[in-house]
């Protein structure tokens, strides 16, 4: 058994040496052992995500840096996103915005402004070379080499995203984004999040709709997203929690404001237009005409998720909270009983319980937050 995990954990197979190139093309995985069965909420966010791209953001943007950053967008979008989804996601919420503002005055106090600490802490972008060989050693680490098709791309919103494509986990990475200091908290929160919990789930009674609703359970997220971007910034020397309330305070601030208000507003924050566009495409996406106040609030779980987690951080049993799969930290006790726990995978990194949970103590140190708030904020 794992030191500081109850969970024994699944044997690392033995993996032959080869070219990189070899995870562009894994063996075709059986259904059965497919990242996220059909019909998971995993499995429908590249859907949802497709849908509210807009079709004309390359054309908008040079509309919108021409005009001296005065012109609102008005975007495009090749499928009409369901009215139910963009509905769900247009409420913004302003529980933790103290939180989300407070984390980034406290990182420009340190480091003068975003791009010094991008540089500082994130240090150089990464060539597809170097990004290959990072990923191919931590798939390594995590016992899962040739199990996930790889991609690297300029065109993402995000720094990186997991989905399935044609039956197949699948990681994209964006280029643009990948700095060698910061690469393998993404690989921690894309491979040893949501890649590990989603293979975990699969073994479990609730992989399917089905089982949820038998289980009772409550929703993935913001458990998953939470966790997540608590492990992209685990080891870091500094690990501020700059972009989950970036995103956070950018969605807030996009459901009272007009795009080009917005664009105005985020410039405290980050300096420079390119970037400062990306976070506000990412907050007004789904949304056509946005000289209208209106958010796509999606962004918002990243923080939500976070604090919820740290002002539990004493009580959730982590390791367990990884080997039940797609679970909210709210169910683990009560669906352990139920729980398949053999051969379950936990990451490396939690492998260390005490390690782990210093770290945890780090980044409420560092961002300063405090027991007392986070109790005041969730109950």
């Amino acid at each position: 058994s794992v030191a500081g995990c109850g969970i024994g954990p699944s044997p690392r197979p033995k993996v032959k040496r080869r070219s990189f190139s070899s995870l562009t093309k894994p063996k075709q995985l059986p259904p059965s052992k497919s990242y996220v069965k059909e019909g998971d909420a995993a499995g429908r966010k590249l859907c949802i995500l497709t849908a509210i791209k807009p079709s004309n953001v390359e054309r908008e943007k040079i509309k919108f840096f021409k005009s001296d950053y005065s012109y609102n967008p008005q975007f495009e979008y090749a499928s009409p996103a369901l009215s139910n989804v963009l509905a769900k996601y247009s409420q913004a919420s302003g529980t933790f915005l103290k939180q989300a503002i407070n984390i980034m005055e406290l990182t420009l106090q340190k480091y003068g402004s975003y791009e010094n600490f991008e540089l500082a802490t994130g240090g150089s972008l990464l060539s597809r070379s170097r990004i290959w060989n990072h990923v191919r050693k931590y798939m390594m680490k995590e016992g899962c080499l040739g199990e996930i098709v790889v991609h690297v791309t300029e065109d993402l919103l995000s720094r990186a995203s997991m989905t399935v494509m044609n039956g197949r986990p699948t990681l994209t990475i964006n280029i643009a984004t990948a700095r060698e200091h910061w690469l393998e908290g993404m690989l921690r929160h894309e491979i040893g999040t949501h890649y590990l919990r989603g293979i975990n789930n699969n073994s479990q009674p609730w992989s399917n709709w089905t089982g949820r609703r038998k289980h009772g359970l409550k929703p993935i997220n913001p458990t998953e997203e939470g966790l997540a971007s608590i492990h992209s910034v685990l080891f870091r020397k500094d690990p501020f929690l700059w972009r989950a309330a970036l995103l956070y305070y950018t969605v807030y601030q996009a459901s009272q404001m007009s795009f080009s208000e917005l664009f105005q507003d985020i410039g405290r924050f980050v300096k420079d237009p390119n970037t400062r566009w990306d976070y506000c495409v990412r907050a007004k996406r789904g949304w056509t005409d946005t000289s209208q106040p209106g958010c796509f609030s999606k962004d918002q779980v990243y923080l939500d998720g976070i604090l919820r987690i740290l002002r539990y951080r004493q009580s959730i049993d982590f390791c367990l909270l990884t080997a039940l799969g797609k679970v909210s930290y709210e169910d683990v006790e009560r669906l352990k009983e139920f729980a398949v726990l053999e051969n379950m995978k936990v990451p490396h990194f939690l492998q260390d319980h005490s390690r782990y949970m210093e770290h945890l103590e780090k980044i409420m140190e560092v961002n300063e937050l405090s027991d007392k708030e986070l109790r005041a904020l969730v109950p």
